[in-house]
């Protein structure tokens, strides 16, 4: 028997209309630095129409690959829309890879056009010649376009061409947008998102963190980055002003522009809040307006979720996903029934899934684990925003039984909460035993000195691996490797202690703000570290 519903295709072009009939008059705000540019809905919708001309004219057909090297603003918007629903594909450039990862990842995906921002011309003009696919460039704003070749400027493109657009009746499980891993094992790998993928994720979206109409989203998470978490487009579905602070993520401007328009909701990486804390409560800044934050990425401190809601009375919500899961994964509301004072351990724990995702944690050789709390797996997802699959790579290591293979390993208790305790190619194994490098980092970093930490795992001729740590401490701060292992003592097993330790003035970081474990890693081997040991492995 089948059911009587309607066979309705989920397009983001469905989103689109949605917003731009319904919230017309909602807006899409850019920061300048010193102050904002006001647009509405229905703006970019007009000029997504035009921007879809402006493509069309440049033979853009369906399935084709358009490109966006660029900041948060209006006009990554309006490609994020015009580009889809018009049946290309959206391809976004994450603009702190290198040069050569950019090259490898242009010609990979075949892009056809490149919209690029002024101040990002440099970085497209040094790899040009080597990118045979791309026949037009379109500049956005301005900026030194000598050495750059044929363009055409995106103000004047769009200004000259026609308003209407015929959008076109689409699959749903035709592809609308595509973004890299960031490569940290091999070359970034490419992972496309259906129409019907990033619907659905809207809908997670907003069932899990509420929002609608009277929410004033800042968008600090880069638009580069798998679809900004999704936040445009769940925001334009349901009629959300949208902040968008362009190239200024640092803590100043980004103060300035939450104490100018007042948003309620954001979300970012844990280095991005802890400069905004650090910059708030140096300057008095009032981000009182902020009720809740999403912070992903990487693990997040308790710490830092205290410090959110005790000092600035922020809700910091921590979050996991990744390239692969579109990125909403699980999400670390304590459940229902939980003390104050038992509520911050459900918080730092990486969360539950969010309906429509499935975890499970498998052993090495290949089953289930049980939700025990203890039992230590690599973690496994499936789901409708879930990658299947890598464009145009046979990576088969990467799934099991239509199961994705994360890469993280952790363990899932029995109420279902995921505690991730590292990546599979970070885990410390020492004398045979599980060391986790994420709960010596969480506890370091309540050291009132430590300004950040990492632990890595070292060879060691008796244990074959030790943890390294690596520690920045905060300024004017003073702590040394016997004080601080003796403040983890008694917080994890007496024979997690490192006895490697090295104080850095930064931590090097990925292009999406992770700790770059793989680089700390071959900086210690090259003796790029002055080392301290102290103390001796317990066991």
């Amino acid at each position: 028997m089948k059911s009587t519903m309607q066979a309705t295709e989920l397009t983001i072009t469905s989103l689109m209309t949605r917003g731009a009939k319904l919230f017309a008059a909602s807006e899409v705000i850019t920061w300048q630095g010193e102050r904002a540019r006001h647009g509405t809905y229905a703006e970019v919708y007009t000029r997504a129409g035009r921007l879809a001309n402006v493509l069309r004219r440049m033979g853009v057909e369906p399935g084709d690959r358009v490109a966006t090297l660029a900041w948060n603003n209006q006009e990554h918007l309006e490609a994020y829309l015009a580009i889809p629903c018009m049946g290309a594909v959206l391809h976004t450039l994450n603009l702190r890879l290198t040069p050569q990862q950019l090259a490898h990842i242009v010609n990979d995906a075949g892009d056809k056009v490149i919209i690029v921002d002024g101040s990002l011309v440099p970085l497209l003009a040094a790899i040009r010649a080597h990118l045979p696919t791309v026949m037009h460039v379109i500049v956005v704003g301005e900026g030194d376009t000598s050495a750059l070749g044929d363009h055409e400027k995106y103000d004047e493109a769009v200004a000259a061409a026609p308003e209407e657009y015929d959008w076109p009746e689409l699959d749903e499980w035709s592809a609308a947008a595509m973004c890299y891993t960031t490569g940290t094992t091999g070359d970034p790998k490419g992972v496309v998102y259906s129409h019907r993928s990033i619907w659905l994720h809207c809908f997670g979206v907003w069932g899990a963190f509420h929002l609608d109409e009277s929410e004033r989203l800042l968008m600090i998470v880069p638009m580069f980055h798998v679809n900004a978490w999704g936040i445009p487009y769940a925001a334009w579905m349901l009629g959300c002003t949208l902040l968008l602070p362009d190239r200024f993520l640092q803590p100043e401007p980004l103060c300035a522009f939450i104490q100018a328009e007042h948003p309620t909701f954001t979300g970012g990486v844990p280095s991005i809040f802890t400069g905004m804390l650090q910059h708030a409560v140096a300057t008095k800044a009032d981000l009182s307006s902020i009720k809740r934050a999403i912070c992903g990425g990487s693990a997040v401190p308790r710490t830092l979720i205290e410090a959110f809601r005790d000092q600035l009375g922020i809700e910091l919500i921590q979050a996991w996903g990744m390239t692969e899961t579109s990125p909403l994964g699980c999400i670390a509301f304590p459940p229902a029934g939980i003390s104050p004072d038992e509520e911050m351990a459900w918080r730092s724990k990486t969360g539950r899934a969010v309906p429509g995702v499935e975890l499970r944690v498998v052993a090495e050789d290949g089953a289930a684990l049980p939700w025990d709390g203890q039992s230590v797996g690599e973690l496994e997802a499936r789901g409708p925003w879930i990658t299947g699959s890598y464009y145009g790579v046979e990576a088969p290591e990467r799934f099991h039984d239509g199961w994705l293979r994360t890469g993280d390993v952790g363990v899932i208790d029995s109420r279902g909460y995921l505690q991730i305790t590292d990546r599979s190619k970070d885990v410390i194994k020492s004398g045979g035993e599980w060391i986790s490098s994420v709960e010596l980092e969480n506890v370091l970093a309540a050291h009132p000195a430590v300004a950040e930490a990492a632990v890595v795992g070292v060879a060691d001729a008796k244990w074959e691996e030790r943890p390294l740590a690596a520690v920045v401490l905060k300024p004017g701060a003073e702590a040394g490797p016997d004080e601080l292992r003796t403040f983890l003592h008694g917080k994890v097993a007496r024979w997690w202690l490192p006895e490697r330790w090295t104080f850095v003035e930064e931590l090097p970081k990925t292009s999406v703000g992770k700790q770059d474990k793989k680089l700390i890693r071959q900086m210690y081997n090259d003796g790029k570290f002055e080392v301290q040991e102290v103390g001796k492995a317990a066991r």
